[in-house]
Parts: structure tokens; C-alpha cells; sequence
């Protein structure tokens, strides 16, 4: 597609990147662009000076404008701006591309996409198959005829998957971690990746489905929905029999499902039983690649997972800490927790200070409240709707917690709270709304609180 002077407005210019990286993109091709915001010039202040240098944007910031999505070519918008959203009502009038941008580079496109979703684990799925895939092609050894360079891309910190179509080349891999917003735009455009991981299914975003989990479940079925004959899916044990009772009949692509003793004849670095799922979901795709055995072992065992997900941060005075910022839902939670403290592949302490709290995204926290007293041995709750909601259920259960109104506060009673030997993990369950841009954010400040401790 060529992009110059095309009429595209960007709903959502945000402070991760992916957004920054599409406009100064489609800047550099020539595009007029709009970027509005609800967030304000200042909000955004770090991203707008990137994009100071381009002429050809212009900006409406806190706040949208109904002229600004009238007779324009594209509109790329924000992953969970509202279905209803008047202003996307108004863009299909005027029969506006309507889409996100890592849904219009799988459209546009000539290499291979491997795609990998799934409410927990695709973060770790996605990376370990880029990593194993490297390993391979480092001896400049292509997975077979045409495939010379692998990618990383999709729901990615900081990486402008539009930006890469120059990069990639026809039989290149793109792996690529999709949510269910990114899904659902490919699912409009009617396609799917090439090869497709299903990791995990759980109750998520039901703040945007409006409690209706069979339209979240309908979403991430768009990674295998549009699938041809000669793709491939792969599904674990845990998630197949969900995705083949309500789809097997759509299904056309060749389907393989992989047990989590697959992944369980490897030393596996990461922790947590969750993990024997995202390694045999990457140990299937990579199969399905034609990767050697040998160059998946090593892969899988030099692999030492993703930055905020139960990532070691360091020791202090004996007691172990660990960053799960990206732990947004409750289950998420309960797997961090019992990975350092019970099943197999554990990582073993003697108690766990739990942080958490954060916005509320309107799931049941029964699961959650009915085990923490089983693995923590104490709660630090930072504020939030999600807090408010989960406090009264900690009263009731009698499970010992604190309050603060600061991370800074937070970490310091954990630390009064812990002991040699005991582990703090901050691990939110739910979202970062309110105190911190996202949950990246969220990590990072709670890397630098915890790194004033020595």
C-alpha cells in the first residue's frame, strides 16, 4: 500500500512506543496524519517531542474531535477503544478503513506470520519461540528455503510492527504475540497467521466485553478463524478442549495438540507449573518449523523469560523479590504465587509478601481470595477500584493485610513484613489505571523503590 498522501487519523498516541513508531512511519511515507488523544500535550509530552520534526501531523489532544475521523483514507486506532464509539461510527460512514495497525501490517505483509495468543502466557510463548528461532538462524541455517531473517513483533513494548514492512521480506517469520484487540481487527480484515499458538483462555477485559466472555473467547478465535487449509495450530492440552468444542467445525487448518510433558523432559529456567504451557506451545510450533530437537533444548534452557513477568529482581538481606507487574488478573496472581511457593517447578520460600492492587476490570477475585492465605503469609494492598473491591473480601477471610497510599510505602512494610529466607512478590491482579500510565510504568517504578533497598 502506499501511504503517501493518504488521509490517516491515529486514535491513541500513548507513551509505549508501538503508536510513536506507526506515525513516524507513515510520516516518513508522506501520509497526512492526525493523532488525537484523550490524554493532554503534557500527558504526552515525551512522545509529541519525537514527533516534532514531521510537518505533515497535526494533533487534537485531550480529547477527540468528530471532524477529525470524517473523509479520511485510514483511521488505525487505539486496541480498546469502545466498539460503540461514536467516533468510529462516524469513520464508517465515510467507508474509512477502520483497523489497527499490527492487523494492517499482517494484511499488507509478504512474510510468514507466526502468531501466538492467549489470556496468560503469550508474552513468554512469543519470546521463547523468537529465542529458540535465533538460535537456529544464528549459523545463518534457514528454517527451510526462503525463510532467512526472524522478526518480533505485535503487542510488543516499545516495537512499531507497521514500521517493519519495509524490513520484512517474502518468506521472513514475523512471531508475533496478539491480544484479543489486535485479533479482533484481523478478524475484520479476515485473516489469520500462517501458525497459531493458543496458550491459555480465562476471564479478562470484561470491562470491555461488558461481562460476556464468549465475545472475548470470539476474539482470540479470529488467530485460527481465517486459518487455510495448510496452516497450523497449535493448541495445549488445557486450552483444546474449549477451542474444539465451540470451533473444531470452523476449523481448517491441520491441528496439533501438546501436553505439558513435552515440556517437562527440559531444564526449564523460568518458574512456575504455568510455564510447562508456554513451553509446550512453543516446542510445537517450533516442531511444526522443522527445528532441529537439539536447537529446541537449548533454546528452551538458555531461555530466562520476560522483564515483569515473575522476574527475579534481586535478594536483599536473604529475602527474595520479584516483578509480576504484568500480572493484571487475578488467575495471573494465583500462578505467580503458587510458583514460588508449591507444584512442581517451583521456586520454594519460606512465606510471600504479596503487593498488590491497582484498577478494577470486573472479575471475580474468589479464586484468588479463597488461596492467598495458602501462599502469602501477609497482603499490601496500593490503592485502586480493584483494592476497594478486594479489601472487604480480605476482612471477611480474615487474611492479615496492610494499606498504603505510595509503591514507595508499599515496598517498605513488605520489607518490615518479611523475614531470610521469605520472598516479596508485587504482583497487582489487576489493572494500572490510576497511579501509573501502564503496567510497564508500574514495573519500572517498582524497580527503582526496590533498588534503593540494599
Amino acid at each position: 500500500m502506499d501511504f503517501s498522501n493518504k488521509k490517516i487519523t491515529v486514535m491513541g498516541l500513548g507513551l509505549l512506543g508501538r503508536a510513536l513508531g506507526d506515525i513516524s512511519y507513515l510520516a516518513q511515507k508522506g501520509a497526512e496524519i492526525i493523532v488525537t488523544d484523550l490524554k493532554t500535550e503534557k500527558e504526552l509530552a515525551t512522545s509529541l517531542k519525537v514527533l516534532k520534526k514531521y510537518k505533515n501531523i497535526s494533533y487534537h489532544l485531550g480529547g477527540h474531535s468528530i471532524n477529525d475521523f470524517k473523509d479520511r483514507d485510514i483511521i488505525l486506532h487505539a486496541p480498546n477503544a469502545p466498539r460503540d464509539s461514536i467516533y468510529l461510527k462516524t469513520a464508517r460512514k465515510s467507508k474509512a478503513l477502520i483497523t489497527q495497525s499490527t492487523a494492517l501490517f499482517v494484511f499488507l505483509t509478504q512474510g510468514i506470520i507466526l502468531g501466538i495468543t492467549g489470556t496468560r502466557g503469550k508474552t513468554t510463548t512469543t519470546h521463547l519461540v523468537y529465542h529458540i528461532l535465533k538460535k537456529y538462524l544464528k549459523n545463518k541455517k534457514p528454517v527451510c528455503i526462503g525463510r532467512q531473517k526472524v522478526y518480533l513483533g505485535g503487542n510488543i513494548k516499545g516495537i512499531s510492527t507497521l514500521a517493519m514492512l519495509d524490513k520484512v521480506k517474502k518468506g521472513d517469520i514475523v512471531v508475533m504475540e496478539l491480544d484479543s484487540w489486535q485479533l479482533e481487527s484481523m478478524g475484520k480484515l479476515g485473516i489469520s497467521p500462517k501458525y497459531a499458538g493458543v496458550t491459555t483462555f480465562m476471564p479478562d477485559h470484561l470491562n470491555y466485553y461488558k461481562g460476556n466472555l464468549d465475545a472475548y473467547l470470539e476474539d482470540k478465535a479470529q488467530i485460527f478463524l481465517h486459518q487455510k487449509k495448510e496452516d497450523i495450530l497449535v493448541l495445549n492440552e488445557g486450552i483444546a478442549k474449549i477451542i474444539l468444542n465451540k470451533y473444531k467445525n470452523k476449523i481448517k487448518s491441520k491441528i496439533t495438540v501438546v501436553k505439558n510433558k513435552e515440556a517437562q523432559k527440559y531444564d526449564i529456567k523460568i518458574p512456575g507449573e504455568h510455564n510447562f504451557i508456554n513451553v509446550s506451545v512453543a516446542i510445537g510450533l517450533c516442531k511444526k518449523l522443522n527445528i532441529p530437537e537439539k536447537i529446541i533444548k537449548l533454546g528452551v534452557e538458555s531461555y530466562h523469560g520476560v522483564e515483569g513477568r515473575l522476574e527475579f529482581v534481586k535478594s536483599v538481606k536473604g529475602i527474595k523479590i520479584y516483578n509480576d507487574t504484568c500480572s493484571t488478573t487475578p488467575d495471573a496472581t494465583l500462578v505467580g504465587l503458587r510458583a514460588l511457593s508449591g507444584g512442581s517447578n517451583a521456586i520454594k520460600s519460606s512465606k510471600t509478601v504479596l503487593i498488590m492492587g491497582g484498577a478494577d476490570k470486573n472479575i471475580d477475585m474468589t479464586k484468588l481470595t479463597d488461596s492467598i492465605a495458602k501462599y502469602a503469609k501477609a497482603v499490601v494492598l496500593i490503592p485502586g477500584t480493584g483494592s476497594d473491591k478486594v479489601r472487604e473480601i480480605l476482612r471477611k477471610k480474615m487474611i492479615k493485610f496492610y494499606e498504603s497510599n505510595t509503591l514507595k510505602s508499599a515496598v517498605s512494610i513488605a520489607f518490615k513484613l518479611s523475614k531470610k529466607g521469605d520472598t516479596i512478590l508485587f504482583s497487582p491482579a489487576f489493572a494500572s489505571f490510576g497511579m501509573f500510565s501502564n503496567e510497564f510504568d508500574r514495573g519500572e517504578k517498582f524497580l527503582k523503590v526496590v533498588n534503593k533497598f540494599k
